[in-house]
């Protein structure tokens, strides 16, 4: 998570809030959020949108005229600044109100919505994901490639693959 925190941090004029749910009491221990918003998802284990969710809704409260939100996890190791500006620098160049990233033969995030799309998120069930959003607007979307993205951290077993890796 720390890794995370730290290249999205590198991204000029973000305002970014993370949302914790289970384990927050060691995440809270170990990761540093000094110049960093964080909630409290205590409803963590209904599903990932309620997570979302919580943060839109935390920078909607903070900033009403919000235009855009980039979604990020913190479970996919290989997401630097890089492609968090790819992703931006698209939805400029593009026009499209979705960009996100295809890998595994899938589209998902980290994904950027434009404010036409925060309603269908604060509507998602709670064990849907914003890629229901995505699929549903493909004639809104532009996609970047990340091969990398189908890699996420779960499991001991994950941690100790990307261990390899390294």
């Amino acid at each position: 998570m720390q890794q995370i925190l730290d290249e999205v941090r590198k991204l000029d004029s973000i305002e970014l809030v993370t949302v914790l749910g289970g384990y927050k009491q060691e995440i809270l221990n170990e990761i540093d959020f000094k110049n960093t918003n964080y909630i409290i998802n205590e409803n963590w284990e209904k599903g990932m949108s309620i997570s979302m969710q919580e943060g839109l809704t935390f920078l909607l409260n903070k900033n009403p005229g919000l235009s855009q939100v980039l979604l990020v996890l913190c479970d996919q190791p290989f997401v630097d600044n890089f492609l968090l500006d790819k992703i931006i620098k698209e939805k400029s160049k593009s026009k499209k109100g979705i960009v996100c990233c295809t890998y595994g033969n899938t589209l998902g995030v980290p994904a950027l919505f434009d404010r036409t799309y925060f309603a269908e998120l604060l509507a998602l069930e709670s064990k849907e994901g914003a890629k229901k959003v995505i699929i549903q607007h493909q004639e809104d979307l532009s996609v970047i490639d990340f091969p990398e993205g189908s890699f996420d951290v779960d499991t001991l077993e994950d941690f100790e693959r990307l261990s390899e890796m390294e």
